[in-house]
Formats: structure tokens, C-alpha cells, sequence
């Protein structure tokens, strides 16, 4: 697959990602952290997100102009240490066929419920290509889910269902509500299942309007029911003035990704690295 100019030389751009799971291409792009050409020998942590438009590039932002500004903030985060260096590949959504993609469940009146094919694409295909050509690690606690909205409902509902693959979670402004709040069924059902528990952040935002708050803080509560712990796996935030765009994930990221990735000390190297891609 081409590889194509990007906003910046550390931004990899692949165009019309195939699938044979889904009906749609689609692009990535991919943020590879300060060293990573120099250090040619070193293997990474690796964040795979949703709406990937919407974190680099303000070309292709859904608010134009208006993105994550990701790359900044891994650069800031892990230039100070905060962080540990790691690559995170963003996935564009599908267009008009977003809707049905991040949502595991058809609703009653808005449709959707194909992310069990979706997350198909992602552990069978995407994430076997991204192996393939970056030096990411591919074990379950170097390996995170996320997203923000719809993208964070997918998110949660893929981590619970592929355990095995992802040990970390970025939530932002979860969509609880989705057929009739849903996902607190799914999790339910999968949290007592679990061997270990996903280190998790979940956050969300005061001016998001009151039903996304009081759904948060349900969801919280689910989590801490089944076994989740306050600041050892959990983080839950709610961010005074926070609403539900571009503008206010962008303030999230650094403090997200110093939990969910946390600097680290180099391995021994006594100690060999053993790099292995988990069954889907």
C-alpha cells in the first residue's frame, strides 16, 4: 500500500487500507515518536485510535482546522519524560458507514451494530500490517484501544471482546447511551470473564450536556463494581468546562497518555525481549 506527503516527516500517511471483512477502505495515519528512525534496533508500545482524521491533520479534521494536535503532545509528553516513547496509528472512519462500524448493537431507530466485523478488520488485518512494517511490540500491556464519543463505545466494546490484544484503553466522552445503554450489558457479561483488567482512562466533560455526564459516572461506577481500582488501572476524570469536540479531547491527551503509558525504564539488556502476536 502507498505510502503518501504528510503534515510532517514523523507522520505516515497509507491510503485506502483494504479489508476483506468491510465493504470500505480506509486511510491511516501513523505517528512515530522522536528517535524512531535513529534507533533502529528499538521496538515500540503502540496506541491504535478512532477517527483518525480528526487527531493530526486540520485538513482532513471534521471541524476544519481543529484536531487533537496529537503529534504535539506525544512530542511534549514523551520529550519530558512523562511517557514512554510508543507509534499510534490512526484509523479514518468510513464516512457515512461510520455510525455502523463503531457500534456493536443495531439501535431502534438509528440502525448500525457492525463493529464485531470491524474489530475483524482491526486484530486480523490492520493490526498483523502495522507489525509488519513498524517495530511495534505486540503484547496485550504495550498494545492500546481508543477513542473519543462512538469511537470510545468501539473501543470498550473491542477491548472487552479481544482481551488478549489490548491491556490499555483510552475512553473520551464515551457514547453510553447507545441502544439504550447497551455496553453496560456487554460488560457485565465480559468483566467476570476477564483474567486481567485493562488499564483503563475514562473521562468526560461537564458541558457535554447532563445524560453523557450521569452516563460517565454510571459507567465508572460499572467498572469499579467488576473489579477496576481507582489510579491502578482506572483513571476517571471529569473535566470542568469539557465538551464534546476537538477543542477539549485536545487538553486530554498528554494526561492520558502519561497514565496509560507511563515512562519507563529501558530493560536490561541481560534480560531479551520476546515479541509475540496474540491469537484473534
Amino acid at each position: 500500500m502507498a505510502q503518501e506527503a504528510s503534515p510532517h516527516p514523523r507522520l505516515r500517511l497509507h491510503r485506502a487500507f483494504p479489508s476483506r471483512y468491510l465493504p470500505d477502505t480506509r486511510d491511516l495515519i501513523v505517528y512515530l515518536p522522536p528517535g524512531y528512525d535513529q534507533q533502529q534496533a528499538r521496538t515500540y508500545s503502540v496506541l491504535y485510535l478512532q477517527d483518525g482524521q480528526n487527531l493530526f491533520d486540520g485538513r482532513t479534521s471534521f471541524l476544519p482546522g481543529r484536531t487533537w494536535g496529537l503529534r504535539e503532545h506525544a512530542d511534549a509528553a514523551i520529550e519530558a519524560g512523562q511517557t514512554e516513547p510508543m507509534v499510534i496509528v490512526g484509523i479514518y472512519h468510513a464516512g457515512p458507514r461510520r455510525i455502523a462500524e463503531y457500534t456493536f448493537e443495531p439501535d431502534d431507530q438509528l440502525g448500525g451494530g457492525e463493529a464485531e466485523q470491524y474489530g475483524l478488520m482491526l486484530t486480523r488485518e490492520l493490526m498483523p500490517w502495522i507489525a509488519s512494517q513498524y517495530r511495534v511490540r505486540t503484547e496485550r500491556t504495550h498494545t492500546g484501544l481508543g477513542g473519543s464519543s462512538l469511537g470510545a463505545l468501539v473501543s470498550l466494546y473491542l477491548g472487552l471482546r479481544h482481551p488478549q490484544l489490548f491491556g490499555k484503553l483510552a475512553l473520551l466522552s464515551p457514547s453510553v447511551w447507545w441502544n439504550r445503554k447497551s455496553i453496560l450489558r456487554f460488560l457485565s457479561q465480559h468483566a467476570p470473564q476477564l483474567c486481567e483488567r485493562p488499564r483503563l482512562w475514562l473521562d468526560v466533560g461537564d458541558r457535554e450536556g447532563l445524560h453523557t455526564l450521569e452516563d460517565a459516572q454510571l459507567l465508572h461506577r460499572r467498572l469499579l463494581d467488576h473489579g477496576w481500582r481507582p489510579d491502578e488501572n482506572l483513571h476517571f476524570e471529569e473535566i470542568q468546562g469539557g465538551t464534546h469536540d476537538e477543542a477539549s479531547w485536545t487538553l486530554r491527551v498528554q494526561p492520558l497518555l502519561k497514565f496509560l503509558f507511563p515512562a519507563i525504564r529501558p530493560p536490561s539488556p541481560d534480560l531479551p525481549q520476546t515479541v509475540t502476536f496474540g491469537d484473534t
